[in-house]
């Protein structure tokens, strides 16, 4: 649990994930917004069905299931990869692309598959994050973020999660996967960063509107 002042407000992140919610503290607290994150986990929210098609609609679907068990501000993502060469897929079934949610070895192991005979020139890719915020009475925000790049042939490097060793961003000084680059480096031009930096400028709005309602 965070040891923030008693009056810095608090809001539910819906997400099991601790990566994830390690990367939306530091991105909310560089865009100078102080506010107690509190993963849905600790509050023991029940993850609800995410089975929209689209980012956005599985963002609001989460956020509004963690603001409606707790009474509190709630803010949510989802993200995924976009290949262009396999029509977008694996999209909103990232995380479980090989049939297991959250198998990250399995999940890279069937997209270097799936790309295996298509040429560099062809293996563009684009990270996406849909970021929402959702009042306990009933305001939301949307936003979006993305990331161009291109899939490598090998998982590189040790950092990040995910698809990251194997995403190479266009704004990469070199020829570095996410999963070579620092925590910094990365929220500096990832789709999450881009998404909840301008989340963060809706925040503020969600929470004072929550206050009104108590």
């Amino acid at each position: 649990m965070s040891d923030a002042p008693r009056d810095t407000p608090k809001v539910v992140v819906a997400t099991a994930n601790p990566h994830k919610l390690t990367e939306i503290r530091a991105i909310l607290s560089d865009a100078g917004l102080e506010v107690e994150l509190v993963a849905m986990t600790e509050l023991e929210v029940p993850s609800p069905v995410e089975d929209g098609d689209t980012f956005e609609a599985n963002a609001l679907i989460k956020a509004r299931a963690c603001a409606r068990a707790t009474g509190l501000p709630a803010i949510a993502d989802d993200s995924g990869l976009a290949v262009d060469a396999l029509e977008g897929a694996p999209g909103v079934h990232s995380a479980y692309y090989a049939g297991t949610h959250g198998d990250d070895e399995a999940n890279n192991a069937k997209l270097l598959d799936a790309l295996a005979e298509v040429p560099d020139e062809r293996r563009t890719a684009r990270f996406v994050c849909a970021a929402v915020a959702v009042g306990p009475g009933g305001g939301e925000v949307v936003v979006r973020g993305q990331m161009r790049g291109r899939i490598v042939h090998e998982a590189r490097g040790d950092h990040g999660f995910g698809y990251d060793p194997l995403f190479v961003a266009d704004d990469t000084d070199g020829d570095r996967t996410n999963g070579e680059l620092s925590a910094q480096e990365k929220d500096a031009i990832s789709h999450r960063g881009a998404a909840f930096r301008m989340l963060a400028d809706h925040l503020p709005a969600v929470l004072a509107a929550a206050d009104e309602q108590r």
